[in-house]
């Protein structure tokens, strides 16, 4: 065969072949038998073999990737792929509505039109066309930066590696799910079974480590599936107005879609779509968790616009979980790094949700009373969101000769520090705060953290070595780190041994504000440790002052007066405290406040954006607040002024669409000098 009826024949066959994968994976209408469809595979790749002029990369023979990766690169996307807000009662589902007829200027009377779709329980996928071809894959990741897995999505043939049809963007990014359907995810276990493996656990589980091999051929082997469900820029010129239509385009354009989505007219035609979902659930040949309602118009999505991980036009509502039986085997205490003593159950291993349960929370004293919940109790347990074990409720009738009800703990079970329990409050707290080791490592991470003590180079990683080496047990053993016990860590050169002692040394001159708020006292913020120091003048001052005097400052309230004199109370913090004084730690007098600084933002509100390039975030904002303004996480109606510096992210927009006024970083640096001109 010459090289030109090589070209034509190549070409027809990858025609061919590409139709039949449409056939198959979209429209769901298979015309070739599995053999003929080998056997045209078969002669494209000798074909190929032969002629390796005409090797494309949107050939069916180029699925499998290159050879082993040793990692995944990271992927910055262009728009973040947000998560869902979730709701799990159909009161919820119609206080989103509300929100939204709300937003859009819309009479309750008027229905907003809804897309429904089914929640896919599998791992979310960004896929990057470019000319028409596929160019790259990446993972979601933390929704703005995820794992390049490009290699692996090749070999999924469900996914085009050429889009079909006409008039696509000329860079198209498309967002789905790619999973396991049931009964491949059966057959997948019972084939690593027979090879003496380990099982999945649930498909979800099975579909994100498939994705993630290091060596694309193992991910062929494993039947993923893929639904695309939207794009990254849905108000992109060209594409539809609505996201019914662009569903549609999706599956023109030759990616698979479930058929599973309807366009719902108002509130009761979604509710009762998720119940005919629900009900359904069992004979779905993928898993679902639950559905998504996403509202039908893209420019209603543009006005609507985002919060800071979730769009303000869609919501996941959640199926409720299926309860299982178990029974309680004991009733234990764990204490989170924040000092809470959560009570917990240990029963008798049970899978539930896909996942083996061997503990359940108890959430606090008061559920366990209000539920009479004691050890042998045979109980019934499901996962909250599909996530978090819970127990429900005891089955059946009590029993006389059931042992009494579990009673609180007194002391703390890992370091032995009293635990306090506020009136009206239902958790219990260790107060052993900066030496109790549960707690040890967040302690550490906090003190270390940027508006606290600002320890550069010292992050969770780190901490965790020092930690678990025994180097470091409460923040003043900071202070006693040299170059070579530091060097001497993984990871952890020499240089690097010495940037961090600097910067150790560095963070000993720091303000009182600071140091209050690096001590992590609960319920003591930025702005609280800064109102602590200008009212009282010096840390001797407030070690001392009584808790009704700490209550009667403004700002502070009864709660976070306890939440002081507590952590103050105890001795082992105490030690602590005079152990960072021995080692240098220190800052200036403070003046306290008089009430008569002038305060030109009073009562005004507040959002910054992008990075500054002069002063860092923290010093902006506490110049803000001196001044009287308010600092903002998202843009709403209310607010006053967002100041933008570099690559200024959704928040500009969401001001530009609001009409919100925007401030640059020198008019910010302007009132910073006036204000320091004032001073002078």
């Amino acid at each position: 065969m010459d090289q030109s009826a090589a070209r034509d024949r190549i070409e027809a066959l990858r025609a061919l072949i590409q139709e039949q994968d449409y056939r198959y994976y979209v429209l769901d209408e298979p015309v070739w038998s599995d053999a003929e469809y080998d056997r045209h595979f078969r002669e494209l790749e000798r074909l190929e073999s032969a002629f390796p002029e005409w090797v494309s990369p949107d050939s069916p023979t180029q699925r499998v990737g290159g050879g082993v990766r040793s990692d995944f690169q990271p992927v910055r996307h262009d728009d973040p792929l947000l998560s869902l807000e979730k709701v799990v009662e159909e009161p919820e589902f119609v206080a989103f509505d509300r929100r939204v007829h709300e937003r859009l200027g819309r009479a309750q009377a008027d229905p907003i039109h809804y897309v429904g779709e089914p929640k896919y329980d599998g791992l979310a996928v960004s896929l990057l066309y470019v000319d028409g071809l596929f160019a790259r894959a990446a993972t979601r990741g933390d929704g703005w930066t995820g794992e390049e897995v490009t290699a692996n999505v090749r070999t999924i043939r469900s996914i085009p590696l050429r889009i079909r049809g006409r008039a696509w963007p000329r860079r198209l990014e498309v967002r789905g799910e790619v999973y396991l359907p049931k009964a491949a995810f059966r057959s997948l276990n019972e084939a690593i079974e027979k090879e003496g493996g380990r099982p999945f656990v649930n498909s979800r589980n099975a579909a994100a480590g498939s994705l993630r091999q290091v060596d694309p051929r193992v991910t062929r082997a494993r039947p993923l599936a893929f639904f695309a469900y939207g794009v990254g820029r849905p108000a992109e010129p060209g594409l539809p107005e609505c996201h019914s239509d662009l569903l549609k385009r999706l599956r023109e354009w030759g990616f698979p879609v479930t058929q599973e989505y309807r366009r719902l007219a108002g509130v009761e035609p979604c509710l009762v779509y998720f119940r005919a979902l629900l009900e359904r659930r069992q004979e779905l040949p993928f898993e679902a968790d639950g559905a998504v309602f996403k509202v039908d118009r893209v420019s209603e999505q543009e006005l609507l616009g985002s919060v800071a991980r979730a769009p303000r036009w869609a919501i996941a509502y959640k199926f409720p979980s299926e309860a299982v039986t178990t029974v309680v085997e004991a009733i234990e205490f764990q204490v989170g790094r924040t000092g809470t003593l959560t009570p917990v159950a240990r029963v008798r291993p049970v899978f539930a949700g896909g996942a083996r349960i061997v503990h359940a929370t108890l959430h606090n004293m008061d559920e366990i009373a209000r539920k009479d919940i004691r050890v042998g109790d045979t109980v019934s347990l499901r996962r909250a969101g599909d996530v978090i074990p819970e127990i429900v409720g005891v089955l059946g009738e009590p029993d006389a000769a059931r042992p009494p009800p579990v009673d609180g703990p007194r002391s703390c079970p890992v370091c032995g520090a009293p635990v306090e329990r506020i009136p009206g409050a239902s958790a219990i707290r260790c107060t052993g705060g900066l030496h109790c080791p549960a707690q040890r490592k967040e302690s550490l991470r906090h003190f270390a953290s940027r508006p606290a003590l600002d320890i550069q180079g010292l992050g969770e990683k780190l901490i965790g070595q020092l930690v678990d080496q025994g180097l470091v047990e409460t923040p003043a053993d900071l202070y006693q780190l040299d170059v070579t016990r530091l060097a001497a860590l993984e990871r952890m050169g020499r240089q690097s041994a010495a940037n961090l002692v600097a910067a150790i040394e560095s963070s000993k001159q720091t303000t009182l504000p600071r140091f209050l708020y690096a001590l992590g006292i609960r319920d003591v913020g930025q702005v609280t440790a800064r109102t602590l120091a200008e009212s009282l003048g010096s840390l001797e001052a407030l070690m001392e002052t009584r808790e009704e005097e700490l209550c009667a400052i403004e700002g502070i309230g009864p709660v976070i007066g306890h939440e002081i004199q507590i952590f103050f109370r105890d001795p082992g913090n105490r030690h602590v405290i005079d152990r960072l004084r021995s080692a240098g730690v220190q800052w200036p007098a403070i003046r306290q406040t008089t009430g008569t600084a002038p305060r030109p933002f009073e009562g005004t509100r507040f959002v910054l954006t992008g990075k500054l390039a002069s002063v860092t975030r923290e010093e902006a904002e506490a110049f803000l607040r001196e001044a009287g303004g308010q600092i903002g996480q998202s843009v709403t109606r209310k607010t006053s002024y967002v100041i933008a510096g570099e690559n200024p992210g959704q928040k500009l927009a969401d001001a530009r669409r609001l009409g919100v006024p925007e401030v640059g970083e020198a008019e910010l640096l302007a009132w910073m000098a006036e204000a320091r001109a004032r001073k002078a």
